[in-house]
């Protein structure tokens, strides 16, 4: 079951495909963490965006419909993570090229680039889950679930938002 309580979909994996077959993902991004005041989080107690994304587009793409969705309006360091939770030492990241040539001496490097990683390449099936962490002073922490994966896209640009629940929280904690 998800967040709503919803039965899940039978869980399929993706898997590259032939050239010229591309899936397309549907994930749902849930504000788990930041600046929200206890007022606009009472008001809005779920905060989440469904956003479409074809396998062949990349970590970097999701980001900016995640910034998109969200109404954010100035840049930060983001990455990605696949672990147990936030901050999970032993989670798979992706992060930005430049801070990818910086941590490799870590005891955790990450794991690629974002504008590098393809969304098929990372394996997802539904019923994942992963996190997405931006702006590293005011940690905007995101839960990223797969709810579908379908073997055909439309026509259309892509990646897109396709469903809003809960209003977009000021960037900034100032700006309420």
């Amino acid at each position: 079951m998800d967040m709503a309580g919803a039965k899940k979909p039978a869980t399929k994996a993706s898997k590259p495909t032939e050239k010229g077959n591309v899936s397309l993902y549907a994930v749902e991004v849930f504000i788990s963490g930041g600046p929200v005041s206890e007022k606009f989080a009472k008001k809005n107690p779920v905060i989440a965006r469904t956003i479409q994304i074809r396998g062949d587009q990349t970590l970097e793409d999701l980001h900016h419909a995640i910034f998109d969705a969200f109404g954010r309006w100035e840049a930060h360091m983001y990455e990605f993570q696949f672990g147990k939770g936030p901050m999970d030492p032993k989670a798979k990241r992706y992060v930005l090229p430049g801070a990818y040539e910086v941590d490799l001496g870590e005891k955790n490097p990450p794991a690629g680039q974002v504008d590098k990683t393809t969304i098929e390449s990372l394996g997802l099936k539904v019923g994942d889950r992963f996190g997405y962490w931006f702006d590293f002073g005011d940690d905007w922490w995101h839960q990223i679930n797969v709810e579908a994966i379908d073997d055909k896209v439309p026509r259309g640009k892509f990646p897109k938002v396709t469903k809003k629940e809960g209003k977009s929280p000021p960037q900034y904690a100032d700006d309420l």
